[in-house]
């Protein structure tokens, strides 16, 4: 199971068809291309939505303070009800780029360095078939290059996680690791939640409190985030939110203690714009930590909790994926925190899809309509 994609990509031309009376009141169809990006967007979502045959396709599109939102499909597609931009969803692991910049706050605050080893603050948590946390730095848990396998891979946890039939199970985040570390040590790179797991445990090991704590208290209240939280045991969604679906089953309720500082926050479109318009316009970290937040490896298009990538259209973005039970989900934003394209729809079963690269070549070309 994979929370992240970047890369070369073939960018899908949209269109739609207007329809059009002549003067002596015969119908035609005329073709025409989207304009705004508003159009942009919302043609790009509704072809996402009927071509993979999505329950439901939701976006949003900002240039400056200009928004525009787009929905495809059914938010409920037993209960018939539109798919609502508005509504909440599991963000899995866009999660991540929140866990990375308390780390980054922690560090400006002296309180640790990204270059401590995991073994510094977690003494013999990492110390299993070859992985050893006296070699591993926080910034390789970050930028995914400690070699540490993912849990949720070749470990037999993701079949557990995918069949959700208790919900409500309790996960010690040592269990995660040990489950990542009963495999040796992967390649150079290798994107690995097992990564950001420790990252929270390590973040509990400097504050004394809990990852969903530190967000929380660092991020989500002071941006005023008020449709974001960061589930800790609670399986349920409350308020307006996106049902989430593994094929045909509602999956809505699942385990959030199986993903913690990897992948647990609940959102929305806007809260999630907000956030990544604070953090890249440098409201959330000092100059020298913003360098690092953005600093990709010379082999990789990652950097420390957020990819950056070539749209080979309009320049150079910011940019994450969210893959978790019942819910995918894209954001791009521009470098300097001023244009944001946020997409998310509401069907996913673990396995990667057409529709996992639809949503990518949606979200760009919105972005890019606005440049």
């Amino acid at each position: 199971m994979r929370f992240w994609r970047v890369g070369t990509r073939t960018v899908i031309v949209l269109s739609v068809l207007i329809g059009a009376t002549g003067a002596a009141g015969v119908a035609a169809a005329q073709e025409r291309q989207p304009q705004t990006p508003g159009e942009v967007l919302q043609a790009g979502v509704a072809k996402m939505q009927s071509d993979n045959k999505l329950p439901g396709v939701i976006g949003m599109v900002r240039d400056g303070g200009k928004v525009d939102y787009a929905h495809a499909g059914y938010g409920d597609m037993f209960m018939r009800v539109p798919a609502d931009p508005k509504a909440q969803f599991r963000i899995g692991s866009n999660t991540k780029q929140f866990t990375s910049t308390v780390l980054l706050q922690l560090e400006a605050e002296h309180r640790l360095s990204l270059d401590d080893t995991v073994d510094k603050w977690l003494p013999g948590v990492v110390n299993k078939n070859g992985n050893d946390g006296k070699k591993i730095t926080i910034r390789q848990l970050l930028n995914h290059t400690s070699r540490i396998p993912d849990y949720l891979g070749d470990t037999g946890f993701g079949a557990e996680y995918a069949a959700d039939l208790n919900p409500g199970r309790r996960w010690d985040p040592q269990q995660l690791v040990d489950l990542g570390t009963s495999k040796p040590p992967l390649d150079e790179f290798a994107y690995s939640n097992t990564n950001y797991i420790l990252a929270g445990m390590v973040i509990k090991a400097v504050t004394g409190n809990d990852p969903a704590t530190e967000v929380t208290n660092r991020i989500i209240k002071p941006l005023d985030l008020t449709n974001t939280t960061f589930p800790s045991t609670d399986p349920k969604l409350y308020g307006n939110w996106l049902h989430g679906y593994e094929l045909i089953r509602d999956i809505s309720f699942s385990n959030v203690q199986a993903l913690g500082a990897a992948g647990a926050i609940v959102s929305t479109m806007d809260d999630l714009a907000n956030f990544d318009r604070a953090l890249f316009s440098g409201r959330l970290l000092p100059p020298a930590q913003q360098r690092e937040l953005e600093t990709v490896g010379g082999f990789t298009d990652y950097a420390l909790g957020v990819g950056r990538v070539d749209t080979h259209r309009c320049g150079e973005v910011y940019t994450h994926t969210g893959e978790v039970l019942g819910y995918t989900s894209t954001w791009i934003s521009s470098a300097d925190g001023e244009r944001q394209v946020v997409v998310a729809d509401n069907e996913y079963h673990l396995l990667k899809t057409d529709a996992t690269d639809a949503e990518w070549n949606t979200a760009v070309d919105a972005f890019c309509s606005t440049a």
